[in-house]
């Protein structure tokens, strides 16, 4: 469904992608990961047209995508949740929700309010409250829930697992899983291992802006030497 080729990416002058490429399948789930600092935001925001200065190629179901502004990325079926989950604080969970809305797409799962309610039970528990006073872990189930509300084909993942609780960690995870099931497919940016191994079919491992690694989950987790030498700490 997408094919990235040889992604370059610039903030100002100072490069920080060289030649990524990767794809992703229908219902599929690929990690991407790599320590901070790796590429692995700015790969994100690329795709999604975010980087005002990139070079190379986006493809998404057979179309060029490369040179569309990110609201017009966006109405094709890609969501993007950022790692700083952007919701909006004054605004209730359900208000939250209906911003995301956007029309069913064929050959994409379709979310309403009570599907949404249903995959967060936690959201579910307090549809009135304001995104701001909402834990870490809530606000990004919260932004997770929105993006779904727009219908995507494929999301993007910006570090999910950062900065919340262990049994919220869990909980996405379980989440994910679901998402895999309904047929969404999923790029999921993550430095925790045992997360994406949980959740992820292959994984590509970026270092200074470039793939050093892409295999199957299985072969990474057989590999001690790549965990060393890119993903330990």
């Amino acid at each position: 469904m997408l094919d990235v080729g040889q992604l370059d990416a610039w903030y100002g002058k100072a490069q920080i992608l060289y030649g990524v490429s990767l794809q992703v399948g229908e219902g599929e789930c690929v990690a991407l990961m790599g320590r901070n600092g790796a590429g692995k935001s700015t790969t994100m925001k690329s795709i999604m047209g975010l980087v005002a200065r990139r070079a190379g190629q986006v493809t998404w179901q057979g179309q060029d995508i490369s040179a569309l502004p990110a609201y017009r990325i966006s109405r094709l079926g890609l969501g993007f949740v950022p790692e700083d989950r952007r919701i909006f604080t004054d605004l209730t969970v359900r208000e939250n929700l209906e911003v995301g809305r956007q029309p069913p797409r064929t050959g994409a799962p379709h979310w309403e309010e009570a599907r949404v309610f249903a995959l967060f039970p936690n959201l579910a528990a307090m549809p009135d409250r304001p995104g701001g006073r909402m834990s870490g872990g809530e606000q990004q189930m919260l932004t997770i829930a929105r993006t779904l509300m727009g219908n995507p084909h494929l999301i993007l993942l910006d570090e999910p697992s950062e900065g919340v609780a262990p049994l919220i960690v869990e909980q996405m995870a379980q989440m994910i899983v679901t998402l895999k099931r309904e047929g969404l497919s999923i790029l999921l940016s993550e430095q925790n291992l045992h997360f994406a191994r949980l959740v992820s079919d292959r994984a590509v491992v970026l270092e200074k802006g470039q793939v050093r690694y892409a295999d199957s989950m299985e072969a990474l987790m057989q590999n001690e030497q790549v965990q060393r030498t890119y993903l330990s700490v």
